[in-house]
C-alpha cells in the first residue's frame, strides 16, 4: 500500500506480472488477484455473492453432476486453450447424459512464476466459452504451487445440470438392431495437441474441435428420434468410447471403416506417427445410438446443426454375448477394435 495515497494498491501487472505464492495465500493479494482477474472476466450475479459457495435457484427434474481435471500440454493450441477445453468439456460431460447444463464450478492450480498475461489469456477464454454457451461460471477456488511443483496451470471444473424426469441417455441403453452415428469428423483435438507439442508442421493446420455441444443435442432431440445413448468421444477417442458402451450395454458392434468421417490432413497425421484415428480423442464430438427407424431422421437433425453438418452414419449394435466392437475394413476383412491400451497421447485434455 503507497503511503502518499491511503487505501490505494498497485493493480496487477497484467503484461508483465507474474503468480507469486501470496497469490494463494489467503490474503490482500489472492483476494486482489480474484477481483481484478477471475471476477472482472467471468463476473455474474452468482460470483458476486463473494460467498465461499454459490446460492442457486434450481428447475424441477432430476440433477446431473460431473467433475473434470485439465492438464493439458501446451495450454495454448490451434483452435483453443486450457481455458476454453475445461468449459467446454465439463458441459458435454452433463449434456450428453440429456441433461441442460446450469452451472459450472472452477478450481486452478497455479504454478509460481507463471505469467499474469497468460493466466489472463486463459480466463478471458473460459469466459468468452461460457457466455457463448449460457453456462455460467458460479464458484472456484485458487492455489499457488512452488516453482517446479506444478506445470503453468491445472484447472478441475465441474458442472451442474438438470434433466427431466424420464429421460435417459446413459451408455446402458443400446439394443441390437441400434444404429452407431459420429457427429463429425474425428480425430482432430488429439492431432492439434500432438502436433503442437512436437512442432510437427503439415500442410493443412490441424485445428482442436472444442466446442459445448448442448445445442447439437438440443437439436437432435427436437427430431423425435428414439436416441438411446450419448456420449463424447474425448480420451481414449471412438474406439474406447464404443466398448464401454458395448459393455454397459451387453451387446456388440460393427463399424464400417469406409463410413468412418476423417479429415485427410488428421489421416496423413497419424499415419506419418503411426497412430489410428479411432482412438485418438476428439472435444467437440457425440457418438449416438439410436433405434434403426429413426437414423436418417437423426442423421437429418444433426446435419442441419452447425456442429453436426458432417455427421455419419457409421455402424450397427447387434447380440454378442462377448461385447466385442469389430469394424469391418475397406478392403472387406474384420478386425477386432479394442479397448485403447496405455497412454497414447498423454496430457490432451
Amino acid at each position: 500500500m503507497s503511503a502518499g495515497r491511503p487505501g490505494y494498491v498497485r493493480p496487477l501487472d497484467l503484461k508483465r506480472g507474474v503468480v507469486d505464492l501470496t497469490h494463494g495465500s489467503g490474503g490482500r493479494a489472492m483476494a486482489q488477484l480474484i477481483d481484478e482477474l477471475f471476477a472482472r472476466r467471468l463476473g455474474n450475479a452468482y460470483l458476486r455473492q463473494g460467498n465461499d459457495a454459490a446460492l442457486l435457484p434450481m428447475p424441477p427434474g432430476r440433477l446431473v453432476m460431473s467433475t473434470d481435471g485439465h492438464v493439458v500440454s501446451p495450454l495454448f493450441f490451434p483452435g483453443g486453450d486450457i481455458g476454453c477445453l475445461a468449459v467446454n468439456g465439463t458441459i458435454n460431460d452433463v449434456a450428453v447424459l440429456g441433461a441442460t447444463p446450469l452451472y459450472l464450478a472452477a478450481g486452478f492450480i497455479l504454478e509460481e512464476g507463471f505469467p499474469l498475461a497468460d493466466l489472463a489469456r486463459i480466463v478471458d477464454s473460459m469466459a468468452g466459452a461460457a457466455n457463448a454457451a449460457g453456462v455460467p461460471v458460479v464458484t472456484g477456488d485458487t492455489k499457488v504451487v512452488e516453482r517446479g511443483a506444478g506445470d503453468g496451470v491445472y484447472i478441475t471444473t465441474t458442472g451442474v445440470g438438470v434433466v427431466a424426469d424420464g429421460d435417459d441417455f446413459s451408455g446402458d441403453r443400446a439394443r441390437p438392431g441400434d444404429r452407431i452415428i459420429v457427429s463429425g469428423t474425428i480425430g482432430e483435438h488429439g492431432m492439434a495437441i500432438m502436433a503442437q507439442r512436437e512442432s510437427i508442421g503439415f500442410a493443412a493446420q490441424i485445428v482442436s474441435d472444442t466446442a459445448a455441444l448442448h445445442g447439437l443435442i438440443a437439436a437432435m432431440r427436437a427430431s423425435g428420434a428414439a436416441i438411446r445413448a450419448l456420449r463424447d468421444p474425448t480420451r481414449g477417442g471412438v474406439a474406447t468410447t464404443l466398448n464401454e458402451i458395448a459393455r454397459q450395454s451387453g451387446v456388440g458392434m460393427m463399424l464400417q471403416e469406409s463410413a468412418l468421417p476423417v479429415q485427410p490432413e488428421v489421416a496423413a497425421a497419424c499415419e506419418f506417427l503411426g497412430l489410428d484415428p479411432l482412438y485418438v480423442a476428439n472435444e467437440g464430438k457425440l457418438l449416438a445410438i439410436v433405434a434403426a427407424a429413426d437414423a436418417d431422421a437423426l442423421l437429418a437433425a444433426m446435419r442441419a446443426h452447425p456442429l453436426g453438418q458432417r455427421a455419419a452414419l457409421i455402424g450397427s449394435v447387434h447380440a454378442d454375448p462377448h461385447h466385442f466392437v469389430q469394424m469391418t475394413t475397406a478392403l472387406g476383412g474384420r478386425r477386432i477394435v479394442d479397448w485403447l491400451a496405455g497412454e497414447q497421447l498423454p496430457r490432451i485434455c
